[in-house]
């Protein structure tokens, strides 16, 4: 079965980017009638925070996402301890000594003579009485991979054919001394054991893919396929960070953000398809098309979320807004009328409530610009019941009477019924007030 994962850090709140890696495994796997993982890299006990976790689960359930299975590194340390002691046995990591100061000074030695900044491999030139003296003085090993110098290639879901000699690379550190297992590492076992199929991510782990492919073929199996999506930033160039809070999911929920204009935006920026308003995450799923990724580093326009999300808020029938509403007090047999009257004016659905105290009264007070015409229009109100044809009806009574007519007829009238100079078509808003209302707020 095709299977993909989204294993992010509990290490802050979940930003566009992350969000964005999210979507697109989740979209693919919605699509194809896959599954999709959840998987938390909690390993790094210091930085992750369950604060973090929980948040993230809950954001990604906002935007629509609903995964399969949920996992934790955290959970599966014992599993790669096995793995390590299998690989010890067997060769293919050994132990290195350097302290961090120690291997930044080689690396400073080598560039300084113009050679690339590769791990030397001195540690596999130790005696077995050279490693017991080190470990004497205190020293604990960390253990690293040991690269087979090979060209690796792989067929790239985004970026075509890709290769990496690995001989260009140094032999990565797959344990810490502490004996802290690192993402490169853990990440394989993971997807190994969890039977992965296509890997989605930032093209910021293109460097890592041939490491990680000689690891799975380590361990006996295949690599998945590999897909690497481009990069979006900040509008400003910024390079997304979760742990600046920067461009947080969170931070558009608290702006009143539509979860599906949020989705669309996300998944489609840095793509040839046109960002538009979607009716479910169905219809955006029916859109993820990796070929249509571009390779360029893209730009992420916030404003264009609140955009997208009013324009999908404008089309929402009022079943879907109905909870949302009533949780602000909106509701009776009014309720409905009143959103298909006001939605084309909120940027979103909290904004309904200050229309709702528009409608119900009392308004603000406000100065009449126009005395005689408001008063001959209170003369003029028609009998109930009142419906979308009352107000054309009524205004242009209005303008017979008083010569008023375009500007001068009708923001005088729609300050006396609202208090303010802009907003839904007085149309629809006019039945909703109601006759008694009106004469009131005329008199």
């Amino acid at each position: 079965m095709f299977t993909v994962r989204f294993a992010p850090s509990p290490t802050g709140y979940l930003h566009i980017g992350n969000a964005r890696i999210a979507l697109w495994n989740y979209l693919l796997a919605r699509t194809i009638g896959g599954r999709f993982i959840l998987r938390l890299d909690d390993t790094d006990t210091e930085r992750s925070k369950e604060e973090y976790a929980e948040a993230l689960k809950e954001d990604l359930s906002w935007l629509g996402v609903r995964w399969d299975a949920l996992e934790r590194q955290s959970l599966r340390v014992a599993r790669y301890v096995e793995i390590l002691e299998r690989m010890k046995q067997s060769g293919l990591i050994y132990p290195a000594y350097e302290t961090p100061e120690e291997l930044d000074r080689k690396r400073k030695r080598q560039q300084a003579r113009g050679l690339p900044p590769v791990y030397d491999r001195a540690s596999l030139r130790l005696t077995v009485e050279e490693r017991a003296a080190l470990e004497a003085m205190g020293r604990a090993p960390h253990w690293r991979f040991r690269l087979s110098g090979n060209r690796v290639e792989w067929r790239d879901g985004v970026r075509g054919d890709c290769h990496i000699e690995t001989a260009s690379l140094s032999d990565p550190v797959l344990v810490r001394a502490d004996g802290t297992v690192l993402y490169t590492f853990a990440s394989v076992v993971d997807d190994h054991d969890m039977g992965v199929t296509d890997i989605i991510r930032g093209e910021d782990h293109v460097a890592n893919t041939a490491v990680q492919i000689e690891i799975f073929r380590a361990l006996g199996g295949e690599p998945p396929h590999f897909a690497h999506i481009n990069l979006i930033t900040a509008a400003s160039g910024e390079a997304m960070s979760k742990r600046t809070g920067a461009l947080s999911i969170r931070s558009f929920r608290a702006m009143g953000a539509d979860p599906l204009a949020v989705a669309t935006v996300a998944a489609l920026t840095g793509t040839s398809e046109s960002v538009q308003p979607f009716a479910s995450m169905d219809d955006l799923a029916a859109r993820a098309d990796l070929a249509k990724i571009s390779r360029a580093l893209t730009r992420f326009d916030p404003e264009e979320i609140m955009q997208l999300s009013a324009r999908i808020l404008h089309g929402r029938p009022f079943e879907a807004v109905r909870e949302a509403l009533a949780a602000q007090g909106i509701a009776g047999p009014k309720a409905e009328a009143f959103w298909l009257a006001v939605r084309p004016n909120l940027q979103a659905v909290d904004e309904a409530l200050s229309w709702w105290h528009v409608v119900n009264g009392p308004i603000a007070p406000h100065v009449r610009p126009d005395p005689e015409l408001i008063e001959a229009a209170r003369g003029l109100l028609p009998p109930e019941p009142w419906d979308e044809s009352t107000w054309g009806q009524w205004s242009e009574a209005v303008k017979q009477a008083t010569g008023r007519k375009g500007r001068a007829l009708f923001m005088p009238l729609r300050l006396a019924l609202t208090g303010l100079d802009h907003g839904p078509e007085l149309k629809l808003l006019l039945p909703l007030i109601g006759r008694a209302e009106v004469s009131a707020r005329f008199a």
